[in-house]
């Protein structure tokens, strides 16, 4: 019985090396669009498959495919915006926030504005309109990936909303599209 686990084991490892040179760019390039920086998401990708190299080892193997791999990467990018939120919960101020009733901002942004002026929110707010509007999460499933209560979530994305706004407005309007 111990054979067939290290067999099992041992075949679940060379899969996922197998996978990893079809895999490793498209886990970097999910991270990439999502992080502030190319290193950040270099170490990203770096962790996503050192953790699946021990979910391969730790347990039965999963089905080692790229979308399990995503998954790990999603994980580990949610990961990284809570450690960022709590190294800058001291330095961030929030001061009381329009009712979400009142938000009814409704333009087309610009792709590239829009990435530069989220590149400059704080993880926790970049994070969680990442996953709602980039990735289509629902709020349950954002607040999850948080460690948040979807109440929470709720008010973190209206600030977050309303963080962007600010942000993406205060850019030059000829950089933004009408």
């Amino acid at each position: 019985m111990t054979e067939t686990m290290s067999d099992s084991g041992a075949d679940a490892r060379r899969r996922l090396i197998e996978l990893y040179d079809h895999a490793v760019g498209e886990v970097y390039g999910y991270l990439a669009r999502r992080c502030e920086s190319a290193t950040t998401a270099e170490e990203l990708t770096s962790e996503t498959f050192l953790a699946a190299a021990d979910a391969v080892v730790r347990r039965p193997p999963p089905d080692l495919t790229v979308a399990w791999l995503i998954g790990i990467a999603r994980h580990k990018l949610a990961d990284h915006w809570r450690r960022r939120e709590r190294e800058q919960r001291l330095l961030v101020a929030v001061d009381a926030e329009p009712d979400a009733s009142d938000d009814t901002w409704d333009v087309e942004l610009d792709r590239i504005t829009a990435h530069e002026a989220l590149a400059e929110l704080g993880p926790y707010h970049r994070g969680a309109l990442t996953l709602r509007y980039v990735d289509g999460l629902p709020v349950r499933e954002v607040a999850a990936h948080l460690g948040r209560t979807e109440k929470a979530t709720e008010v973190l994305l209206v600030r977050a909303r309303a963080a962007f706004r600010t942000v993406y407005e205060a850019r030059p309007a000829d950089r933004r599209t009408p």
